[in-house]
């Protein structure tokens, strides 16, 4: 039951805070990248040393997810989103003032684990909400979130363009995230563990949890190769200026973007697992599309498909985890999102390797043919006929 203080919110109340705080996630991440080189001029940094310390971040967020799954399930998505998101907001101007090496490396822990943290219970949480208002949600709570991604990576370069100061700027965004999550506090739902579910964080998830987070895995790992290697790409192999090539990161995030903000509408005309099917063949092609055919149009156009593809299958995927029988929700999301973002944080690597060994569009190739395996897979998604307490 929900504390007296705060009663139990309607269905739209609900819906409303849930796609603010996906937007305060997006934006708190996104925020960080345009402080990166002040970061590493600031500290002295050559990109081996940035490039091991920034792997700080993923690692926080991996290590903290399983432990925060079990913690939403026990004490409720409403207080772990609280209690993480106001705790979140101190990351920022801790990373815009990190004078050493080490405290920087302590503040992108610390950033690591409380986004991580927000992402597990606020992904949780629109499970609830979607259960309580019988209709598919995910996938517009995640386009809520590349909007953040967008609006907070152009609105903190805006101020820094500005010469506004990079603490100054990072308090900004922090009072910013301190607003919505207070304001938006009463909206949440309080999450009450489920009496059909054991609540144990060394619980082993099923198997089909294990098998959504390895198709979560591919696909966050196509998302990173586009976040790591498109601009290499365009540059290196399609006569792109360097200034220039960034275009085709921006036109798939846009994509992604778009996809997700329609993509409700298209799961429920479609189901679930042709949602997964499709836009695992779209993004499939649109790699072939970009890698085999050397045309800058050719390129972009399929980095439009890719993200137009791969836009709904991680809210799909993180909707039927989170809709298993007999499991907690936030524990199966906490698991698969940890399997996600080990595709995230590894597949630039991968990438990396492929290509020393063959090339690039290859490399790119390769990952077509890994999603096209999520394709054939996609029956994993299919509606299943939850417990009830």
């Amino acid at each position: 039951m929900p504390p007296p203080s705060i009663p139990m919110p309607s269905g739209p109340t609900a819906i409303r805070a849930t796609r603010l705080i996906f937007l305060l996630s997006g934006i708190a991440m996104s925020a960080w990248a345009p402080m990166v080189p002040y970061a590493k001029t600031r500290l002295g940094l050559d990109d081996a040393q940035l490039g091991l310390l920034l792997l700080a971040f993923g690692g926080g967020s991996m290590v903290s997810m399983p432990f925060v799954g079990w913690l939403s399930h026990r004490f409720g998505n409403r207080r772990v989103i609280v209690t993480c998101g106001l705790l979140l907001s101190l990351a920022l101007p801790a990373l815009a003032t990190a004078s050493h090496v080490i405290t920087l490396l302590v503040a992108l822990l610390y950033f690591g684990v409380m986004l991580g943290a927000v992402d597990v219970a606020m992904n949780a949480h629109a499970v609830e909400v979607e259960r309580m208002e019988r209709r598919v949600l995910m996938s517009g709570f995640h386009g809520l979130f590349s909007v953040g991604g967008l609006a907070g990576a152009a609105g903190m370069s805006a101020m820094l363009a500005l010469g506004v100061p990079l603490m100054a700027s990072s308090v900004v965004v922090t009072a910013l995230i301190v607003v919505i999550v207070l304001t938006q506090r009463s909206g949440l739902l309080p999450g009450v563990a489920r009496d059909d579910v054991k609540d144990s964080v060394f619980r082993v998830p099923g198997l089909l949890v294990i098998l959504l987070g390895m198709l979560c895995f591919v696909s966050f790992l196509a998302e990173g190769s586009m976040l790591d290697w498109s601009a290499v790409f365009l540059r290196d192999f399609r006569g792109f200026t360097a200034a220039g090539a960034g275009i085709g990161y921006a036109c798939f995030s846009v994509a992604m973007a778009a996809g997700r903000l329609t993509g409700d509408q298209v799961v429920q005309r479609i189901g679930p697992e042709w949602a997964v099917r499709g836009g695992a063949l779209l993004a499939a092609t649109g790699f072939l599309l970009a890698a085999g055919i050397a045309w800058p149009g050719a390129s972009l156009f399929g980095f439009v498909l890719i993200g137009l593809g791969a836009s709904n299958i991680v809210p799909v995927m993180f909707s039927a985890a989170g809709h298993m029988p007999g499991a907690s929700p936030a524990i199966s999301i906490a698991t698969v999102t940890t399997l996600g973002y080990a595709g995230l944080l590894s597949g630039p690597a991968l990438i990396g390797f492929i290509s020393h060994g063959s090339s690039l569009p290859m490399a790119l190739g390769t990952v077509s043919g890994m999603l096209m395996l999520v394709a054939g897979a996609a029956r994993i998604v299919r509606p299943r006929q939850e417990k009830t307490a």
